[in-house]
């Protein structure tokens, strides 16, 4: 079995790029800049269901619509296409981690100019305190960073694997 050597040397570079995000997702990535008018439309499409779904709806939106490109490429067989952009759904989950996990100390600059702290809108603080889970901020935030680093890991492996595989076995899988 010989490797696709472009789609391995990408998968490669994309998959230690992606690594290094999830070790420290604080120093964000190019995609932060992608991610951010996706989460805020996700707060206008969330809007008819109600307040808090509107304020979730950012974060749910951020890491939805990567996933439903993942799953058109799976869709279409096109298993290592899925696989690069469940890169880009890891680090928007991550991306969310960094908000949720800012909802007591909101340090985190905000759309508004402002930090929670100093008087902007923060999502997290406000879900979590209606949820009456701000305590758990610490254990939420760490499953959603759980979840993160395994969508960027299994989807780096899925990516390297499938360079390897031509793509006429790929299509009869």
């Amino acid at each position: 079995m010989s490797p696709n050597f472009p789609k391995l040397i990408f998968a490669a570079v994309l998959s230690l790029y992606f690594l290094w995000i999830a070790w420290d997702p604080m120093q964000g990535s190019f995609l932060d800049n992608v991610d951010l008018p996706i989460h805020e439309f996700g707060h206008l499409l969330f809007r008819p269901l109600g307040e808090f779904m509107m304020i979730a709806g950012g974060s749910i939106f951020q890491a939805i619509f990567p996933l439903v490109f993942a799953g058109y490429f799976l869709w279409q067989r096109s298993f290592y296409s899925a696989a690069i952009v469940g890169l880009w759904v890891g680090q928007s989950i991550l991306n969310v981690w960094v908000y949720a996990s800012d909802a007591v100390v909101m340090q985190l600059m905000l759309t508004s100019g402002m930090t929670g702290s100093e008087g902007g809108f923060h999502d997290w603080n406000y879900m979590l305190t209606e949820l009456g889970w701000l305590g758990s901020t610490r254990t939420i935030a760490g499953l959603i960073r759980a979840v993160g680093t395994l969508v960027i890991v299994s989807s780096a492996l899925a990516a390297i694997y499938a360079s390897f595989m031509p793509t006429r076995e790929l299509e009869e899988i």
